[in-house]
């Protein structure tokens, strides 16, 4: 679930990826429902990308998505990011990872995890499951086959108007008088 799903630098809150087009893709809020195009000079990046930086191996955010919401039963996040200084946040981080790398993983990075499972929570998504749903899938391979059949048709009936060099092929028609 957490493929579609994206965190779009510069903008605040998480977006759901609704559709794809040739140079764009149309994200929803998952604040407000809005919906946009963002293009290629948006960074753009999926949730189910990003992980935190522990002393092991990184960890990746769906696992620790998970073990909040365990940790919370299901629900909005209890402890008040807001207003809790930076120990505050290491130590109700070392909480849910306990070998978390201290010196990589900034207050600013446990802020924005909180922020991101309310906003989830929020939204009704608790599916932390970074597999595609094969519903999504299937449409998005199906939309773009349909697209490719229009471009091949489309191809197809335009008149070939220039030669080989690129110059325009001019057709005189004579009238046959008789």
């Amino acid at each position: 679930m957490l493929k579609n799903i994206l965190a779009i630098t510069g903008k605040p809150g998480l977006y759901k990826l609704v559709s794809r087009g040739n140079n764009h893709l149309i994200v929803e809020s998952l604040v407000d429902g809005k919906r946009f195009p963002t293009f290629a000079r948006d960074r753009i990046i999926s949730v189910a990308d990003v992980a935190m930086y522990t002393t092991d191996e990184d960890k990746p955010l769906n696992e620790i998505l998970t073990i909040i919401k365990d940790k919370e039963n299901g629900g909005l996040c209890s402890f008040n990011y807001k207003k809790a200084n930076n120990d505050e946040l290491r130590e109700w981080f070392a909480g849910i990872v306990p070998n978390f790398d201290v010196d990589r993983v900034y207050p600013t990075d446990i802020k924005k995890l909180i922020q991101w499972y309310n906003i989830l929570i929020g939204a009704g998504i608790t599916d932390f499951s970074i597999e595609e749903s094969e519903e999504a899938e299937v449409e998005v391979k199906e939309e773009a086959k349909v697209k490719a059949q229009e471009t091949k048709a489309k191809n197809a009936a335009a008149p070939k108007s220039q030669t080989a060099k690129g110059s325009v092929k001019r057709t005189n028609v004579a009238a046959k008088k008789g």
